[in-house]
């Protein structure tokens, strides 16, 4: 679904960050019109745009950097997670992304998006900052916002395909001539709802936390955000694009991903709202050409990764671990712990797993790192 906004961009009076480069910015390439969707990302950074890399100083670190690193670097913030495969093009140098990983700005996890194996590439927190410094002035609330790290565990199966659905929608809006401004996620329109809620419990020391908006108060602000309403709910998408009409009109479009869990009035609920959608591959629960003669679920890697597990208690699942995946007995332990503390079921495939990201995650020396991710993809690789 598409709209026009009924509001004109902020004052852009930021203060201007602080960031050298060795080589020499051009002007013109902030603003340059591209018909590549990624480009929407880097136009606010002053950062490298040429093929040949430059030298970046981040306070007094330097790092050197290309044009196609850049806008790798700035997609994956946007997006804050994004399958690897997805970012292989005739643009990006296949040693783009391990020149990313070896400076400390991505972060790179094994996982399997439907039937297909590939790694997960996320900011780190220095990414995140390196981007937030090198940002051209411009009012918080209009600009491009990034994020690092992983935000819903238990979602990154719909969360990695939000990218492909962009890419989607933005080539269309591009092909009739549109301008992407920029694109705001689910949790953002949900930030903004709240803080709307919040609003009358802030700096009050007796209030109780909930809400006291009436429903009136809240259709309301749902039509000046231009969000549809389903009943006295606020329906949000996934993600929301910003962007400029050859007229100079300002239009959102707001999509949703969706897959076989949106059942009931959920779906129903995301079908009445007018969100661009589109069907999320490889997440079925069964049915279809994956379905057996008898008509029982076909085989779901994802429901097995969450319901397999390595062993029946927490000895023999490190157990299990030192010896199938060549993981020290130490680091087996402090995987376990780190899925205990936010999975689940710590003992089963998904939740070892997890434990095993967020330890690579910690580990500062990058063998270590890479230790950890092999033994994770390892473990994925045996449940498929």
């Amino acid at each position: 679904m598409w709209r026009e906004l009924d509001h004109d961009p902020r004052a852009q009076d930021a203060e201007r960050p602080d960031v050298g480069r060795a080589g020499q910015s051009d002007p013109q390439g902030a603003t340059a019109e591209s018909a590549d969707p990624r480009d929407a990302f880097v136009r606010d950074l002053e950062l490298p745009r040429g093929r040949d890399r430059e030298r970046v100083y981040m306070g007094t670190r330097a790092v050197e950097l290309r044009g196609s690193e850049v806008r790798t670097l700035a997609t994956v913030g946007a997006f804050r997670v994004i399958p690897e495969t997805d970012l292989r093009d005739a643009d990006t140098r296949p040693r783009d992304l391990r020149h990313l990983r070896d400076v400390g700005l991505v972060h790179t996890s094994p996982y399997v998006v439907g039937n297909a194996r590939t790694h997960l590439v996320t900011l780190t927190p220095r990414g995140r900052e390196f981007l937030e410094q090198a940002r051209r002035p411009r009012d918080p609330e209009t600009a491009q916002r990034f994020y690092a790290g992983i935000n819903k565990p238990r979602e990154l199966s719909h969360d990695a395909q939000l990218y492909r659905a962009y890419w989607r929608t933005a080539e269309r809006l591009i092909d009739r001539g549109a301008r992407i401004r920029r694109v705001v996620l689910e949790e953002d329109l949900k930030r903004d709802y709240q803080r709307f809620l919040q609003a009358s419990n802030r700096r009050r020391r007796d209030s109780d936390g909930r809400p006291d908006r009436t429903t009136d108060e809240i259709a309301q602000w749902a039509r000046t955000e231009q969000l549809p309403m389903d009943g006295d709910h606020v329906q949000f998408p996934d993600l929301r694009i910003e962007y400029e009409e050859r007229d100079g009109r300002r239009v959102i479009e707001d999509v949703e991903v969706t897959t076989p869990h949106y059942r009931g009035a959920h779906a129903a609920a995301k079908a009445r709202s007018g969100f661009t959608r589109y069907r999320a591959t490889g997440a079925r629960l069964g049915g279809g050409s994956g379905s057996s003669r008898s008509g029982g679920r076909g085989f779901d890697p994802r429901v097995a990764e969450e319901t397999l597990e390595i062993g029946a208690t927490r000895d023999a699942v490190l157990d299990a671990v030192v010896q199938r995946l060549d993981v020290s007995q130490k680091h087996a332990a402090e995987a376990y712990t780190l899925a205990e503390q936010q999975e689940r079921n710590p003992r089963s495939v998904w939740g070892y797993v997890q434990g095993l990201t967020r330890l690579s995650q910690r580990t500062p020396w990058q063998d270590g790192s890479f230790a950890l991710d092999r033994a994770a993809s390892r473990l994925l690789t045996s449940v498929h």
